[in-house]
């Protein structure tokens, strides 16, 4: 069998298998809307705090209306016992709580330090750091009106007061991620996995497919394997096109623009998916084993990428496994370049681990490929 036959014979296979089909073209489709969806909103906002409120002051009330103005939380309740705001938060009515001494508006016009105390629920990360970080904003305006006032009355003009206020002037410009939101961060990465898994799936379903039934139809010759790599390169190629090109534009997920880069990096990541998926399916022996050890892998494979887990909270030696997976690199490699216009040269480590990657994985696959004993 030529390699042309075999790049047909792949293709054939693949629609010829509904669960592969669905594997390799539909599941990317679903997934690329459905789960993008929660994170649609891109920030926590609205989260419900209470206040506790000894002072009862003009000023003491100035700050909860600030706090209910704040986009990122929502008072929910106001009252004077702190135990009815742990009450709520233990309930789950509140997520956090702004606590103000009875003694707040006496400070200020005394001109002493006034302190207010800002609490949030720890069981749940990022409500709690919405909670923190609105809050201690809330303060900090309210505090600096105060402030502005106190030096109004020794400087002519309220511009003055301001300007020595804050003297020097901060416009924070966040780059690449420019609203700060979870699914730009979050979702470029893990689509680079999830194909990586998807497609392992599919591969080792249809290998699984012709062990059980003992018909392998390549002929086991290195024409044959370069044939079907081909085609499974291909899949993997057409679906990093239709998510890099189409769904990041859909979503619209940061884009950095060095399409040479994000070119290069897909051919290299697809052999190297396609490499992988081979040398692996041809230790499948039946239809379902692919599922049963495969599904297990993806949440450590997605901590060992350094996308959602520090890089230098892993020990080194996960370090060193985790790039012998093309999703390590892929992934790293990708950011740079679809989200923050990283150059071919500032890849470089990424290209040359999915390149020698492919040699290795090649290598092993067309030598395991060879030994296949099921008649052609």
């Amino acid at each position: 069998m030529n390699g042309a036959r075999a790049f047909a014979l792949t293709w054939k296979s693949i629609f010829g298998d509904k669960a592969a089909l669905l594997l390799f073209f539909i599941s990317g489709i679903v997934y690329s809307f459905f789960y993008p969806l929660p994170y649609s909103a891109e920030s926590v906002r609205g989260v419900p705090v209470a206040v506790v409120d000894q002072d009862n002051s003009a000023l003491s009330r100035q700050l909860i209306r600030y706090a209910g103005a704040h986009p990122g939380i929502d008072v929910v309740r106001v009252t004077t016992r702190p135990e009815d705001a742990q009450e709520s938060i233990w309930r789950g009515d509140a997520a956090g709580a702004l606590f103000i001494p009875a003694d707040f508006s006496r400070k200020v016009l005394a001109g002493a330090q006034p302190e207010v105390e800002v609490s949030g629920n720890g069981s749940y990360p990022l409500l709690n750091k919405v909670v923190l970080n609105a809050l201690a904003e809330v303060a900090g305006t309210v505090s600096a009106g105060i402030e502005i006032r106190r030096l109004g009355a020794a400087t002519p003009s309220a511009a003055q007061a301001a300007a020595l206020r804050q003297p020097l002037g901060i416009e924070a410009l966040p780059l690449f991620n420019v609203r700060e939101g979870y699914a730009s961060y979050i979702v470029p990465g893990v689509v680079v996995l999830v194909m990586q898994q998807t497609f392992l799936l599919g591969i080792g379903l249809l290998f699984g497919s012709w062990a059980s039934a003992g018909s392998f139809p390549y002929a086991p010759n290195a024409a044959s394997y370069f044939g079907a790599l081909n085609a499974f390169a291909l899949v993997v190629a057409l679906n990093a096109m239709y998510f890099f090109g189409f769904v990041f534009w859909w979503q619209d997920y940061p884009r950095g623009g060095n399409l040479a880069g994000t070119v290069v990096l897909t051919v290299l990541y697809a052999y190297a998916v396609a490499a992988l998926g081979i040398l692996i399916g041809t230790f499948f022996r039946t239809r379902e084993r692919s599922i049963q050890l495969l599904v297990a892998t993806s949440m450590p494979i997605m901590f060992l990428s350094g996308l959602s887990w520090p890089t230098s909270a892993i020990p080194v030696p996960l370090q060193a496994a985790s790039w012998l997976l093309p999703s390590t690199a892929a992934i790293q490699g990708f950011i740079a370049t679809n989200q923050m216009g990283a150059s071919l040269h500032e890849v470089r480590i990424e290209l040359a681990a999915l390149a020698g990657l492919s040699v290795v994985l090649v290598a092993a696959g067309l030598r395991q490929w060879r030994r296949m004993e099921l008649p052609a």
